[in-house]
C-alpha cells in the first residue's frame, strides 16, 4: 500500500502580517516553524507568532478603512475583487503545490481547493452587481416601502488548516464586496498559504487597511482578536468545542457570527443502491484529504442484504490506495496535518477496539515502510459490528477512520443516522425515488446527496450544518448564505402624502 515519497525540496517563505497596508513581523519577533507533513525535517514556511500589539493595530486599520470602503460603490469594490480571483487563477499551480506541502492534501486535492477560491472570487464578485432588496405594498397610501443591504463594520474571520485557500476566500470575498473591513487570522499550519493568498488580494488593489492578515497561535492572536472590543461580527470554521466559546461570547456581547463546526457524516446504502457506486462514493467520502474534512464520512450504514457485498468490494478498494507524498502524482492519500493528529487517531483505535469492541478490517496504525517514516502518516482504517452506541459511530475523530454498521431496513438506518450530536453532511445511496425523497425529509443535515458522496458542497449553494456543527448564518451563496453573515437589513419606509399617517388601523 505504502509507495515511495518522490520528495521535492521547496524554498522556505517567510511570511509577514499585513496591517494597514504594511507587511511587518510580530513585534516580540517570535516566529513559527512549519514542516512539510510528508517530510517533517523540510521546513515549509516561518510565520510570526503575533499577539495583542499585532491584533489591536489590524483592529485599528480596519475601523480606520471602514468608512471610505463601505462608502464605495458595490460594484467598484467587486471590480478589486474580480482582479483578485483573476491573479489567483493566474497562480493556481503555485498556490495548489504550496498547499500539497504545507497541508499535506494530494495535488489533485490540492488544486481543487484553489479552484474553489477562484470560483467564490468570481460569484462574489458578481455579487457587486446583486445584493438586492425587497419593495413591498404598504397599507397606506402614498407611501413606499423598500429594503436595503448594508454592511455590518469589522469582521474578524478565523480559519482551519484543511482548506488554507478555499475557506479564507469563502469568507474574504463575500466580506469585503458587501463593504466590510477584515482581520483575517488563519491557521498557524498553514500560514504560507494565507500569506500568498492575502498578497494577490493586496496586488490587485484593495485598500490598506480593508483586509489585514495576522498570524499566530488560537490561544494568543486567535482568542484575544474574537474578543476584541472593536470587532463588530466574528465567521469562524473550526471545532464544536471552540465555536461554543465564540458562539457564547458575541450572544453576550450582541456580535453578528457564522460558526461552522464539527461533523460526523454519514453514507446510507440501501438494498436496491448500485454497489459499486456506493462503494466508489464511499471510499472518497471516507478517505479524501485524509479523512480530514468536516463533511468526511466516517460512518456507512449499510442495509443488511446488502450488506456483505458492500463491504467485501469497499474494503478491496480501501486496500489499494496508495500512500505518498502529495505531490506524487501516483499518490491517492496524503498525510494527517501533524503529529498530534495521528496520536488522536491512534487514541481513537483503542477506542474502538478495547472500548467500543469494534472488529478491525484493516489499517488502525502507522505504515511500516520506512520510506514514510519522516511523515505523519495512518493507514487507511475500516472498522465494522459498529452500532451506533460506540464512540466511534458518535464522536469526530477527523483522520482515515470509518466504520460501517448493519441497519434492518430505511427506517433503522434513518434513526442511526440521526442519533449523533453533529448536523453536517449526509448521503443516501438507492434507485427508489421514494427512499431518496423520504430521506432528503428525514436526514438532520444542512447538506444531503442523494447518489453520491457526502463531499462536494458547490460555492452557490449555502453551506453549513445543523445542531452542534453550525451556528448563525452558513457560507458561501444563494438564499441564505455569506449575505446574511457580512450584511445588516434595512427597512426604508418613504411616506409622500404630506400628512401623517398612522398604521394599524389607529384614526
Amino acid at each position: 500500500m505504502p509507495q515511495k515519497g518522490n520528495k521535492k525540496k521547496t524554498k522556505t517563505i517567510q511570511v509577514k502580517n499585513l496591517i494597514n497596508g504594511k507587511w511587518v513581523a510580530a513585534k516580540s519577533r517570535k516566529t513559527y516553524k512549519r514542516e512539510n507533513p510528508a517530510f517533517a525535517n523540510q521546513i515549509v514556511s516561518i510565520a510570526p507568532l503575533s499577539g495583542k500589539p499585532e491584533v489591536d493595530a489590524a483592529v485599528k486599520a480596519a475601523q480606520k478603512a471602514f468608512p471610505a470602503w463601505s462608502e464605495t460603490p458595490a460594484p467598484k469594490r467587486a471590480e478589486i475583487l474580480f482582479k483578485a480571483a483573476e491573479l489567483i487563477e493566474k497562480n493556481k499551480s503555485r498556490l495548489g503545490d504550496l498547499v500539497a506541502n504545507e497541508m499535506g492534501k494530494v495535488k489533485k486535492e490540492a488544486y481543487g481547493d484553489v479552484q474553489e477560491a477562484i470560483d467564490m472570487g468570481y460569484y462574489m464578485a458578481g455579487e457587486g452587481r446583486r445584493m438586492f432588496g425587497q419593495t413591498m405594498p404598504s397599507e397606506l397610501p402614498n407611501k413606499s416601502i423598500r429594503t436595503i443591504r448594508q454592511p455590518v463594520g469589522i469582521f474578524a474571520l478565523v480559519t482551519p488548516w484543511n482548506f488554507p485557500t478555499a475557506i479564507p476566500c469563502w469568507k474574504i470575498f463575500p466580506a469585503l464586496v458587501y463593504g466590510n473591513t477584515v482581520v483575517f487570522k488563519p491557521s498557524k499550519y498553514t500560514s504560507a498559504c494565507a500569506y500568498e493568498i492575502v498578497k494577490l488580494f493586496h496586488q490587485a488593489g484593495v485598500p490598506k487597511g480593508v483586509l489585514n492578515l495576522v498570524t499566530g497561535s488560537g490561544e494568543e492572536a486567535g482568542d484575544y482578536l474574537i474578543k476584541h472590543p472593536g470587532i463588530d461580527g466574528v465567521a469562524f470554521t473550526g471545532s464544536s468545542n471552540v465555536g461554543r466559546i465564540i458562539g457564547e461570547h458575541c450572544g453576550k456581547n450582541l456580535k453578528n457570527h457564522s460558526l461552522e463546526m464539527g461533523g460526523k457524516n454519514v453514507i446510507i446504502v440501501m438494498d436496491d443502491a448500485d454497489v459499486d457506486l456506493a462503494v466508489d462514493g464511499a471510499v472518497w467520502a471516507a478517505f479524501g484529504t485524509t479523512g480530514q474534512r468536516c463533511t468526511a464520512s466516517s460512518r456507512i450504514i449499510v442495509h443488511q442484504k446488502v450488506y456483505k457485498q458492500f463491504r467485501d468490494k469497499f474494503l478491496k478498494a480501501v486496500k489499494k490506495l496508495k500512500l505518498g507524498y502529495a505531490l506524487n502524482p501516483k499518490t491517492d492519500m496524503g498525510p494527517l496535518i501533524n503529529e498530534d493528529a495521528v496520536k488522536k487517531t491512534e487514541h481513537y483505535m483503542e477506542v474502538a477496539q478495547k472500548h467500543d469492541k469494534a472488529k478491525l478490517l484493516c489499517g488502525g496504525k502507522r505504515p511500516s515502510d520506512p520510506k514514510l517514516k519522516n511523515g505523519y502518516y495512518f493507514l487507511p482504517t475500516v472498522f465494522e459490528e459498529v452500532t451506533p452506541k460506540m464512540r466511534i459511530f458518535c464522536e469526530e475523530i477527523f483522520g482515515p477512520v470509518t466504520a460501517i454498521t448493519k441497519a434492518k431496513d430505511f427506517n433503522q438506518a434513518i434513526e442511526y443516522a440521526n442519533n449523533i450530536e453533529y448536523g453536517l453532511s449526509a448521503s443516501i445511496f438507492t434507485t427508489n425515488v421514494n427512499y431518496a425523497e423520504k430521506a432528503a425529509e428525514k436526514l438532520e443535515t444542512g447538506l444531503v446527496y442523494i447518489n453520491t458522496s457526502t463531499i462536494g458542497a458547490e460555492i452557490q449553494t449555502p453551506f453549513g450544518g445543523l445542531k452542534n456543527t453550525g451556528n448563525g448564518h452558513r457560507d458561501a451563496g444563494g438564499d441564505g448564505g455569506a449575505i446574511e453573515t457580512y450584511t445588516e437589513m434595512k427597512v426604508i419606509s418613504v411616506d409622500y402624502s404630506g400628512s401623517i399617517q398612522k398604521a394599524q388601523g389607529i384614526e
